[in-house]
């Protein structure tokens, strides 16, 4: 299948690497086992890695993924998704795409034949068969930037929906994961938040998906674990802080201190409701009424 290639509408790979690309070590210091640097899905009694894998194996399962033959993770991060769908789900082919070097590169090192790392974004993918299903984890924040308009914003979201429109086989499933805007308005978005840690980038609200993704995908299940979120910001900010020795030693203590405050926000954030995580599976309308 071919798909024309459209222009980015979100974050550019400059401001992509900004973040990701700091250093894998220094990632590595506080994220989980796995590496997997979004929300995770809890339980009481979890560990910060229990509950990673169950997130994994959550979306997994939205999609029925399960022995599938082609799988698109978009937004890959260090590839924690890519592994569970080919080690655990036997999934013949695991697709990732990122604007990250450094996490193609770690995913790279993988050296597993049924797993394949893209460095590009979603508007310039081309594949030539389609998908049986589409992940796409903490990736949907970068899809627009600051200065867009609403109606900018929901055209860009549009255009990111027909295309794993195109893409996924008929009944196909999309499992989207989020942050957003809850109990505050579109646009306020921190300064600090949005120059210091994510340039180029701004959060949908819910509205905006739904309006984005009408006629070409039907809602089956949609949920706010905000609190999800905050939990795990806290296991971050406390293994950060275990491990800020090391950290300093990485990448200095600006850049240690810029994320410990990001961590701190960010929990505030979560637990007061201005921001929320959405968790979405979207099933394929076959016959959209465009």
């Amino acid at each position: 299948m071919s798909v024309a290639k459209t222009q980015n509408p979100g974050a550019s790979a400059d401001a992509i690497q900004y973040h990701y690309d700091l250093s894998n070590a220094f990632y590595h210091l506080w994220l989980d086992s796995t590496n997997t640097y979004s929300c995770a899905l809890w339980e009481e009694n979890d560990t910060l890695d229990t509950a990673q894998l169950r997130k994994l194996d959550f979306h997994i399962n939205q999609v029925r993924a399960s022995g599938a033959k082609r799988v698109l993770d978009i937004g890959c991060g260090w590839g924690s998704m890519l592994k569970r769908l080919v080690e655990k789900f036997a999934v013949e082919r695991a697709v990732g795409l990122t604007l990250s070097q450094t996490q193609a590169d770690w995913i790279g090192t993988f050296n597993n034949p049924r797993i394949t790392v893209k460095l590009a974004s979603w508007s310039n993918l081309t594949p030539d068969q389609p998908y049986d299903a589409i992940i796409s984890i903490g990736a949907f924040e970068h899809f627009a930037k600051p200065d867009c308009s609403k109606a900018k914003r929901i055209e860009g979201y549009r255009s990111f929906f027909q295309r794993c429109h195109d893409w996924l086989r008929p009944g196909g499933y999309l499992s989207l994961q989020t942050i957003a805007y809850g109990n505050t308005k579109s646009g306020n978005y921190t300064q600090f938040l949005g120059t210091e840690i994510f340039p180029e980038s701004e959060l949908p609200t819910l509205t905006e998906i739904a309006e984005a993704c009408e006629h070409r995908f039907e809602v089956v299940f949609v949920r706010n674990d905000r609190e999800d979120y905050e939990r795990t910001c806290r296991a971050w900010l406390s293994r950060l802080k275990a491990n800020r020795e090391a950290a300093v030693d990485l990448v200095g203590e600006e850049t240690v201190f810029r994320y410990e405050k990001y961590l701190k926000f960010s929990i505030i954030g979560f637990h007061t409701g201005k921001l929320v995580l959405l968790r979405l599976a979207l099933r394929r309308i076959d016959n959209p009424c465009l």
